[in-house]
C-alpha cells in the first residue's frame, strides 16, 4: 500500500513499527493471526493516513505537528498488545472532536468497532453545559457508560492521557495543574483499577512533578544521590538469591532490583511522617519464577536467607487484588541491616501486573479483535458495575465527581462472606458497607451482623480476614445514623436515596389518599394532571403537583387550604379572557392612585421593568414576590404605597374588586446593559442533616452568581434539617435553574418557595 502523504516521512520521524507497516505491509502486532494480517494492516494504514490528512496544518503547543500525538497514542496501544481496531482508534481518537468528521462517517470508513471506541473517548466539547464541573462530570458519565460496553475505551483514553502528561510542560501553568489534578484523582486510579502498572506509576510520577514540583525535585535528587550505593547492595542480594534458588532447584526466569517510583516514596514519607533517610524500603527485589508452587518455594528460600519482619507478608496469589494483581510480598532485613521488600510472582502474573486487563488480549487471546471485548459482565469488573449502579442516582455534577474519586481508590480491606467469597472494601468499612456491596436490598433490610460468628454493632470497622454474615429482617429499614459511619460511596448514596424515595413516596401516597377521599375516585387521575391542579400547587408555593401532595401528606399544608385553592383555580380557568376584558373596561373608571400618591421620575417606558405602571409609584408584593417571567397583575392599594405588583393567582388578589386591578406585564426588552436588576425570593429546603450540606447548597448558588441575603438552619430529630434562604433572583428561568441545581443534591428531601405576608 502506497502512502498517499509520503512527504510526511521527510517532515518528522515516524516510529519504526509504523514505517514498516506503511512501506512493507507488515503487521505491527503479533496478536493478529496470519489470515487477518493483510486486513488488519490495511485498517491501521488507512487510519493513519486519514488522521494525517485531517490534522495536517494543526500543531501542538510544543510546535510539533499534531499528528505526532495520535501516532504516540497508537504506539502505546500497540505496546499493550491492542489489536488493529484499538490502534486505529488511537490514530483517530481526536478526529471527531477536532475536525468536522462525524462518528457515523468514521463508522462507515473504518467499521462500527472503531467508531464505538472513538465515541467513547471523545469529549463533549461541542455541547453546552452550565459549568466546567458539569462538562467534566458529563464526560466521565459518558466514558464509564462506554467502558461498560467495551473496556478498551478506557485503555485508549489512558494512552491518550499518558502522552498528554508526557508533553505537559508546553502548556500554561494553570492548565498544567488542572490536567495533572484530574489525572491524579481519576486516571491514575483508573489505571490502577485496570491493573496497568506501567501506566499507573508513570501517571502518578508526572502528576507529582507538576502538582508538587519542589517535593518532586527533592525526592529525585535524594534518590539519585543514593543510587550507586543502592544498586551495589541490590546486586549483591540478587547474586546471593540466584545461587540459593539454584541449589533449591527453583527455576528463576528473572531476578532484578528496582527503585520504587518517586510518588510512592513521597506518599510513604507522608503516611509514616518520616524523612527520606528513615525510609529504608525505597527499592525492591523482584523474583519471577515459572509456576505458582515455585513462588512459595522461593519464599521459603528468601525467609531462610533473611529475617522476615512480622506482619509485613502479603499473599496476593491466594487473595488477588480486585485489579487481578497477584504476587507474594515480604519485607525482610537485608545484608545491610535495613528492610528490603521482595516480590515473588510468575511470568504470567508479572504480565498482568504490568499490563493489567490488557494482558487479557496481549498474552491469552488468539483470534481477531472481536474476541477481546470485555464488559461489565466479566467478574473482574464488579467495581465498574457498582459504579454504574449508583451513578444514575447522583444528578449533581460536583457530588458525582467527588463520589467517583472516592470509589476509584483501591480497597484496603478484604473480608469473606459465609460462603467463602472475597469482598474488597475501603479501609474503615463497616458491616453496612459490606451489606450494600453485596446487594442494595440486603443493605436496606439489614438488622444486625455476625463477624467471625459473634454479634457486633453495625458501625464496627471490619478487618482483613473477617467473615461477615448480615442478618436481615423484612421490616427493617435504613437509619440515617448509618451516614455517620459508612465510608463507601455506594452505601452512602443507597441510604440517602432510600430515605428520599421512601419518605417522599409515603408522603405522596398519603396526600393522594387524603385528596381522593374528599374529591372521589371519579376523574381523580385526570384532575391531578390538569392545569388547575398545577396552578393550585404553584399558588401553595410548590413546584409541582407531586410536591404539593408530599407536603399535604406530612402536614406542611392543610387539606382545607388545598381544596379551597383548587376550587378557585378551577373557577379562574374559565374567565381569563373575561378578566382581560373586564380589566380593559374597568381601567377607564379606576381612581388608580389614592390621595397622596406620588409620581416617580422613572426612566423611559422602554427601560422600565414593568409595563403599565410607568411614572406611577409601585412596589413588588411581599406575599408572592413575583419575578420576571411570571404572569403578574397590579393592585391599587389603599395606602400611600401606590400599586402593588402580584403574581396572577395570588390568594391576596382574589377578594379585590376589578376596579382596583391594573393590567401589567414585565418588560422583556433588554436595553439596560448595566447590572441586572434582582428580586427577593425566599426558599425552604428540607435536607438530610450532615456536615457540609449547607456549604454544598450555597456553593451551587454562588456558582450561578446568586446573592444570598440571609440563611437560617433548624435541625430536628432523625437527622433532618430545614434551611431557610433569602436569595436575589433575576428572572423565573434563573429561579427554575436554581431549583433544579439544588434538587440534584442527594441530601435534599424537599424544596419549596416561601411567601411572606404583605403588610
Amino acid at each position: 500500500m502506497q502512502l498517499t502523504a509520503s512527504v510526511s516521512l521527510t517532515k518528522f520521524e515516524l516510529p519504526a513499527w509504523l514505517q514498516d507497516c506503511l512501506r512493507a505491509g507488515q503487521t505491527p502486532t503479533e496478536t493478529i493471526p496470519e489470515p487477518a494480517k493483510t486486513e488488519a494492516n490495511d485498517l491501521i494504514c488507512r487510519a493513519f493516513e486519514f488522521a494525517y490528512q485531517l490534522h495536517e496544518g494543526q500543531y501542538r503547543a510544543s510546535g510539533e505537528p499534531y499528528i505526532m500525538h495520535p501516532v504516540a497514542v497508537a504506539g502505546l496501544l500497540r505496546d499493550l498488545g491492542g489489536g488493529s481496531a484499538m490502534i486505529a482508534a488511537g490514530f483517530l481518537h481526536d478526529v471527531v472532536e477536532d475536525t468536522n468528521v462525524t462518528a457515523e462517517e468514521l463508522g462507515a470508513l473504518f467499521g462500527e468497532e472503531v467508531q464505538l471506541l472513538v465515541e467513547g473517548v471523545t469529549k463533549l466539547s461541542k455541547f453546552n453545559f452550565s459549568s466546567k464541573t458539569e462538562r467534566q462530570a458529563e464526560n466521565f458519565r459518558r466514558m464509564f457508560l462506554a467502558m461498560a460496553q467495551d473496556i478498551r475505551v478506557i485503555v485508549v483514553k489512558l494512552a491518550d492521557r499518558l502522552h498528554n502528561m508526557r508533553t505537559l510542560e508546553h502548556l500554561p501553568d494553570a492548565k498544567r495543574r488542572q490536567i495533572a489534578l484530574e489525572t491524579r484523582e481519576i486516571f491514575a486510579p483508573l489505571a490502577n483499577r485496570l491493573g496497568i502498572g506501567r501506566f499507573k506509576w508513570e501517571l502518578e510520577d508526572l502528576t507529582f512533578k507538576y502538582l508538587e514540583p519542589e517535593s518532586y525535585r527533592q525526592i529525585q535528587e535524594l534518590v539519585a544521590e543514593k543510587r550507586i550505593d543502592r544498586e551495589t547492595g541490590l546486586a549483591q542480594i540478587v547474586d546471593s538469591l540466584k545461587l540459593r534458588l539454584s541449589h533449591a532447584k527453583v527455576t528463576c526466569a528473572d531476578i532484578s532490583g528496582r527503585p520504587k517510583h518517586l510518588y510512592g516514596i513521597y506518599q510513604k514519607m507522608k503516611r509514616q511522617q518520616k524523612d527520606y533517610n528513615e525510609i529504608y524500603d525505597v527499592a525492591a527485589v523482584r523474583l519471577i519464577v515459572s509456576a505458582n508452587d515455585e513462588c512459595y518455594r522461593a519464599l521459603a528460600v528468601v525467609h531462610d536467607m533473611f529475617r522476615p519482619i512480622p506482619g509485613r507478608f502479603k499473599d496476593y496469589i491466594g487473595l488477588p487484588k480486585p485489579n487481578r494483581y497477584q504476587s507474594l510480598h515480604t519485607v525482610v532485613i537485608g545484608n545491610t541491616g535495613r528492610p528490603l521488600e521482595i516480590q515473588i510472582r510468575t511470568l504470567e502474573m508479572h504480565h498482568i501486573a504490568e499490563y493489567g486487563i490488557a494482558a487479557h488480549w496481549k498474552y491469552k487471546e488468539v483470534g481477531n479483535s472481536s474476541n477481546v471485548h470485555l464488559t461489565t459482565t466479566d467478574e473482574k469488573f464488579t467495581w465498574l458495575r457498582q459504579l454504574l449502579d449508583w451513578q444514575s442516582d447522583l444528578k449533581d455534577a460536583q457530588e458525582y465527581l467527588e463520589n467517583i474519586k472516592d470509589d476509584l481508590f483501591d480497597g484496603d480491606v478484604y473480608v469473606f462472606t459465609p460462603q467463602g467469597d472475597v469482598v474488597s472494601l475501603s479501609r474503615g468499612a463497616t458491616p453496612v458497607d459490606f451489606a450494600y456491596r453485596i446487594h442494595t436490598e440486603i443493605g436496606n433490610h439489614c438488622a444486625g451482623v455476625r463477624v467471625n460468628e459473634r454479634m457486633t454493632t453495625l458501625g464496627t470497622p471490619l478487618k482483613n480476614g473477617d467473615i461477615v454474615e448480615i442478618i436481615t429482617q423484612k421490616n427493617s429499614r435504613p437509619s440515617l445514623d448509618w451516614l455517620n459511619f459508612v465510608v463507601t460511596p455506594g452505601a452512602r448514596n443507597r441510604i440517602r436515596q432510600w430515605y428520599k424515595r421512601s419518605n417522599r413516596e409515603e408522603n405522596v401516597a398519603r396526600g393522594r389518599e387524603m385528596l381522593e377521599r374528599e374529591l372521589g375516585k371519579n376523574g381523580f387521575e385526570a384532575l391531578l394532571k390538569s392545569v388547575p391542579m398545577q396552578a393550585t400547587a404553584e399558588r401553595c408555593n410548590y413546584h409541582s403537583v407531586e410536591d404539593l401532595l408530599a407536603a399535604l401528606g406530612y402536614g406542611e399544608v392543610t387539606l382545607n387550604l388545598t381544596l379551597n385553592r383548587l376550587r378557585d383555580a378551577v373557577k379562574a380557568q374559565q374567565p381569563l379572557a373575561k378578566l382581560s376584558d373586564s380589566l380593559s373596561a374597568s381601567s377607564q373608571e379606576l381612581p388608580l392612585l389614592p390621595i397622596g400618591a406620588k409620581l416617580l421620575p422613572l426612566p423611559p417606558s422602554s427601560k422600565a421593568p414593568i409595563i403599565g405602571v410607568e411614572g406611577l409609584l409601585h412596589h413588588i408584593a411581599g406575599c408572592c414576590t413575583p419575578v420576571p417571567g411570571e404572569a403578574i397583575i397590579g393592585v391599587v392599594t389603599r395606602s400611600s404605597r401606590g400599586i402593588s405588583i402580584h403574581r396572577q393567582g395570588c390568594p391576596n388578589v382574589e377578594p379585590i374588586p376589578g376596579d382596583r386591578l391594573v393590567p401589567v406585564s414585565w418588560n422583556t426588552t433588554d436595553q439596560d446593559h448595566g447590572r441586572p436588576q434582582t428580586y427577593p425570593v425566599d426558599i425552604q429546603i428540607q435536607v438530610i442533616d450532615r456536615v457540609g450540606v449547607l456549604k454544598d447548597i450555597l456553593s451551587r448558588l454562588t456558582d450561578n452568581n446568586i446573592n444570598i441575603r440571609n440563611a437560617q438552619v433548624k435541625t430536628f430529630p432523625a437527622q433532618t434539617a430545614i434551611i431557610d434562604l433569602g436569595i436575589d433572583i433575576r428572572n423565573h428561568d434563573q429561579l427554575e435553574q436554581t431549583f433544579s441545581q439544588i434538587r440534584k443534591l442527594s441530601d435534599v428531601l424537599n424544596l419549596r418557595r416561601l411567601s411572606q405576608i404583605d403588610a
